[in-house]
């Protein structure tokens, strides 16, 4: 089933070791001066501690790139024990004297309030500052900046310049972030053929969003021919990058041969790498092929490890599966107190089987205590969703006034519209369904390991 874009979410994995480059720049010189390559070899070689001792004198003499070397082995703790206040103030030296991969980094600092108290306006004045000289990276946080109104008025048009122009130095981060808001028209004239164009650069660079978006593209037939193969070309790029949706959906298509070939195990593999990551679909999915024993051997209690993980996760479909199991008894020791109180957490969240078991639950007093209008209250949350059970229970309550007045008119009215719906809806799927998302990338917390890496993305839907 095909869902709602989601744009707040976004998980990157570098295709080259950002942070290896960055120190790489910090420490080149057009001369190729000794302490600058003994720096840079024992950088790649991991010996940090002797990059300080010699990036530390160079510093103290006023060389911009030892600075910023300097400031990077503080924020990032190699070498020398992590200390943003030490990070900032070698930033700050470098980027004082115009280097701009250090005013890019103090903007990041400002960002995140690491080493100094949070200030957007702050961080906006160093990200221009770098931008101006023409630094992708800062180009496209000035870009997150504008596209989220942070320490600026929200701006979607200016958001796409400075995105622009970071993309064209085919700087991934930002191709991204440009197609994103082609994706959503977003500044920009909606185009899908353009969102495309641009996760597909990225995705050739290897960005694993861009990957993820280009497969769910093809997957809907937006911007480009719909191509199943295509899509799961593109999501088992994204899936050997580590990144849960893509593992997740890859996942999917398997169990249901969608672009490749149906192969229960291999959906099982797939689901379960996103499971362990976190992956509350995948986790629910996993449990089911292990209810079935589709794919894996059946074992009632795995599944019901996997639901209970999702379940814990807050996911509304496993708290009503592992209430189910407690119901029933299967995979765990019959409960109905368990039962009722996984119902509960579920219903609450308006999930329509959930709303009828625990309706059910207090039909016949199990688990709970026995009440008729708290029975009539969730069976006509469910009814009314359409949940073709809960209607005809519903039904029930008033053809025999229980919890309401009897009414028999009314009971036939709910019976009606139980079997109607029974006789058109198909049979429930027993695995939760893929998305047609694209995602834009977020700031990461840790960005300063890989700065002036992207921002990027937005945060609102």
């Amino acid at each position: 089933m095909m869902g709602k874009r989601r744009s707040d979410q976004g998980l990157r994995s570098a295709v080259v070791g950002a942070a290896v480059c960055l120190l790489a720049l910090a420490l080149m010189t057009p001369a190729a001066a000794d302490p600058h390559e003994d720096a840079r070899a024992a950088y790649y070689r991991r010996d940090y501690a002797h990059v300080q001792q010699l990036m530390r004198p160079l510093a103290a003499q006023g060389d911009a790139r030892a600075q910023f070397g300097l400031g990077f082995l503080y924020a990032s703790g190699r070498g020398v024990r992590q200390d943003d206040g030490q990070a900032v103030r070698w930033f700050r030296r470098a980027a004082d004297q115009g280097l701009a991969d250090a005013q890019a980094n103090l903007g990041f600092m400002y960002a995140s309030g690491r080493g100094v108290t949070k200030s957007e306006a702050e961080a906006m004045r160093w990200y221009r500052k770098a931008a101006d000289q023409n630094h992708a990276g800062a180009q496209n946080n000035l870009g997150f900046m504008h596209a989220n109104g942070l320490g600026v008025r929200r701006n979607d048009a200016t958001a796409v310049g400075w995105y622009r122009k970071a993309a064209e130095q085919g700087y991934a981060d930002a191709q991204v972030n440009l197609g994103f808001m082609y994706d959503n028209g977003w500044g920009v004239k909606r185009s899908y053929t353009d969102a495309f164009a641009f996760y597909r650069r990225a995705a050739d660079q290897g960005h694993v969003i861009g990957q993820y978006n280009v497969a769910s593209l093809y997957l809907v037939g937006q911007g480009v021919r719909r191509d199943d193969v295509e899509a799961a070309k593109w999501y088992l790029e994204a899936a050997y990058q580590d990144y849960p949706a893509a593992q997740f959906n890859i996942a999917y298509m398997y169990a249901h041969g969608l672009g490749v070939t149906q192969d229960d195990a291999t959906a099982a593999e797939w689901y379960r790498e996103a499971a362990n990551r976190g992956d509350v679909r995948a986790q629910v999915n996993l449990a089911a092929m292990y209810a079935d024993g589709q794919g894996v051997a059946q074992d009632l209690a795995e599944a019901a490890t996997w639901y209970r993980r999702a379940a814990d996760q807050g996911y509304a479909e496993a708290q009503y599966r592992i209430g189910l199991l407690y119901d029933e008894g299967r995979g765990v020791p019959p409960d109905d107190a368990e039962a009722a109180r996984w119902y509960r957490k579920a219903a609450l969240q308006g999930h329509a089987g959930a709303q009828c078991g625990l309706g059910s639950l207090y039909a016949m007093g199990h688990g709970v205590h026995q009440d008729d209008g708290e029975a009539v209250w969730w069976y006509r949350k469910a009814a009314v969703q359409g949940f073709a059970a809960a209607q005809s229970s519903l039904g029930f309550m008033y053809e025999a006034g229980r919890g309401v007045a009897a009414d028999v008119a009314e009971a036939h009215r709910w019976y009606d519209l139980a079997a109607a719906n029974t006789a058109v809806a198909p049979p429930a799927p027993e695995d939760v369904g893929m998305t047609d998302e694209r995602i834009g990338a977020t700031l990461p917390d840790d960005q300063i390991a890989q700065a002036p890496r992207p921002a990027g993305g937005r945060s609102r839907r």
